[in-house]
């Protein structure tokens, strides 16, 4: 098999599995309707541009739709990072400001109108030939790329925010979710540096071998990425879950400071009455508490509660809610009565979700799992 058919098959295979996972995205019942939307387009964007893996010469017959097939790229950033917003906070929806997205695309479509859409072919193609070499041509060049650094960028910015948010604010779900979506982006992100050789690679060597081979890369590449994504959206069927748009990290509502504030009197009583509260009311033992819950039943501002948490007892709400999940687990493994209780059933007991939060949570303040504890404890 040579190179080219290779690359060929691999495309081909590439575009096969994006386009039917867009279809299944687009077709399945779901309340996440919106982010599957969202994703299924960025796939189409990404099968619509792989479709060059297919093609030994221009297509001279199809030139109009060639030439719009380049203007998809100019959504593709920006409906990957609407995706990841979708994603990472369940209030989101598009509005009417979201069509600035499209501004690069519609001026794409513009320029092509002036030079391709509505000439006769021989001035379709003399276009062509000279573009390349034009200052509007190369500015649009440029605007991808920025826009795919600023656009990929503020995706991970969105992600780490969610993670923030969720650390101040969340107990469960398991966090991998997030780091799924993190993960996903670096690789989306990866990727788009082998474009960016190919291209300099092409600007100093030309249409050679060494682009030919990077050409390959790419594809293979792109066959890598989409299964890998395949594989990681099946293992995570709670992937659109989102969390709370309506919280923000408590650094944009308490200023940043460089050490946990001190502490006087009055943070010290509230501090104690908070604990006390944690162990007569066991309010940890829900495994779906949120900081917004706890502040209810404390009867104090969320806002309140979180700068206390976070800022004066210098924890994430996650650990600290956990904190006292793992001290009951310790109580019931060095419990005798309760020896006929299976790890799982102990997890869920005390208030989490997940077998490998639990255990992860569990050596990290233990530095043991809960096995080795309970035989050690026995």
């Amino acid at each position: 098999m040579d190179r080219y058919s290779f690359l060929e098959i691999a495309a081909l295979i590439g575009i096969f599995l994006v386009l039917f996972l867009a279809l299944f995205l687009f077709t399945v019942k779901t309340k996440y309707k919106l982010a599957n939307c969202l994703l299924a387009f960025f796939l189409f964007a990404c099968a619509a541009d792989a479709l060059k893996f297919l093609m030994r010469d221009f297509p001279v017959n199809y030139i109009n739709l060639e030439a719009f097939r380049w203007s998809i790229n100019y959504l593709a950033p920006a409906s990957f990072y609407l995706y990841v917003l979708s994603i990472c906070f369940s209030g989101f929806r598009l509005k009417p400001k979201h069509l600035l997205h499209a501004i690069p695309f519609a001026a794409f479509n513009l320029y092509m109108m002036a030079g391709i859409y509505f000439e006769d072919r021989a001035a379709k193609v003399s276009f062509i030939n000279a573009m390349n070499q034009t200052p509007v041509m190369q500015f649009f060049y440029f605007l991808f790329e920025i826009l795919f650094q600023v656009y990929f960028i503020a995706s991970f910015l969105a992600v780490r925010k969610a993670k923030t948010v969720y650390l101040e604010n969340y107990t469960n779900p398991d966090i991998s979710l997030l780091n799924a979506l993190y993960k996903v982006t670096i690789l989306y992100y990866a990727l788009h540096f082998i474009v960016l050789l190919r291209w300099l690679v092409t600007f100093i060597f030309g249409l050679g071998e060494v682009r030919a081979w990077i050409v390959t890369l790419d594809g293979f590449a792109f066959l890598f990425c989409t299964c890998w994504y395949l594989f990681a959206a099946l293992n995570n069927p709670e992937f659109f879950r989102g969390i709370n748009s309506q919280f923000k990290p408590i650094a944009d509502a308490v200023a940043k400071q460089k050490s946990p504030p001190a502490i006087d009197e009055e943070k010290n009583r509230q501090i104690e009455s908070l604990k006390d509260f944690m162990i007569e009311k066991e309010p940890y033992l829900d495994s779906s508490l949120t900081i917004q819950d706890l502040a209810e039943q404390l009867k104090m501002p969320v806002k309140d509660l979180s700068a206390l948490i976070n800022l004066y007892m210098d924890k994430h709400f996650f650990d600290f809610v956990n904190e006292y999940r793992i001290e009951k687990a310790k109580e019931i493994l060095k419990d005798p009565l309760e020896k006929e209780l299976t790890i799982l059933e102990i997890l869920y007991k005390v208030g989490f979700n997940s077998k490998s939060s639990f255990s992860s949570s569990f050596k990290k303040y233990t530095g043991k799992t809960p096995t080795d504890f309970r035989k050690d404890s026995n």
